[in-house]
């Protein structure tokens, strides 16, 4: 994530790239009700109004795409463009987790994030944490995610009830869902970018996705995976900021 965030400074952008609740060194609620997207899209609505705009080019990978569609559904006026990493619209997701048994399969873990207080207890204590450092750099690209990267992920973990914050996202997602929508279709100009080698999410969701936004580009990468950020920081960055540069009068 690095450098796309470097590469949007060095374009003249104001880049705020916030730790969202129950993650690394932000606030970690106790309560599964306080992770729903609709509080987390505020939160973000809220960073805006906080640091002086009405409006921002709104990047978002992972759980941080998913607040970032759920923005620009539910509050598209603050948007100026959307640029989205690897992860599926909301209504792709759900419908694939209903009628894919691949994605199915693949989503096991947000199933397996449900019961109450053990997936974080074996995760995050101080013996496991570093076999899930290295288990997540696995999913990505070879040396995408160095030892100081694998050793920054570990001293995330190491703050109090980190473990039950993000759990809770997982939680939040499949035991606080938010109202159906009435219009599923994302207004905002949009760039999805993706990974073909995600380990969690099915290539078709791409697509789908992009067919429910009204202005979209859409940029695979073969060799890329979830964590295509890293995979391919040049060339991500690259067309990160030059999707803001010709969206940044609208």
């Amino acid at each position: 994530m690095l450098n796309p965030m470097l590469a949007l400074a060095k374009a003249g952008y104001r880049v705020v790239t916030p730790d969202q609740r129950g993650y690394n060194f932000s606030e970690k609620p106790g309560h599964i009700s306080d992770y729903r997207i609709e509080v987390l899209a505020a939160d973000v609505a809220g960073l805006i109004t906080h640091f002086g705009s009405t409006k921002a080019h709104i990047l978002g990978h992972d759980w941080g795409a998913a607040v970032a569609w759920w923005l620009a559904l539910t509050k598209p006026d603050v948007i100026r463009s959307l640029a989205i990493v690897n992860v599926p619209h909301p209504r792709v997701l759900a419908r694939q987790i209903r009628t894919d048994r691949r994605q199915l399969r693949k989503s096991w873990y947000m199933f397996a994030l449900q019961i109450p207080w053990l997936p974080e207890r074996l995760i995050f204590s101080r013996l496991t944490r570093p076999a899930f450092a290295r288990v997540i750099a696995r999913t990505a690209g070879p040396d995408s995610m160095t030892p100081q990267y694998q050793q920054e992920l570990r001293n995330a973990w190491t703050t109090a009830d980190s473990g039950r914050g993000m759990a809770h996202w997982y939680r939040a997602a499949m035991q606080q869902r938010p109202p159906s929508l009435t219009d599923k279709h994302v207004h905002v100009p949009t760039l999805i970018l993706w990974g073909r080698k995600d380990f969690a999410l099915t290539q078709a969701m791409a697509e789908a996705s992009a067919a429910l936004c009204d202005d979209v580009e859409l940029v695979t990468y073969d060799d890329a995976t979830h964590w295509l950020l890293h995979d391919e920081p040049v060339d991500s960055a690259r067309r990160i900021v030059e999707f803001f540069n010709r969206t940044a009068q609208s």
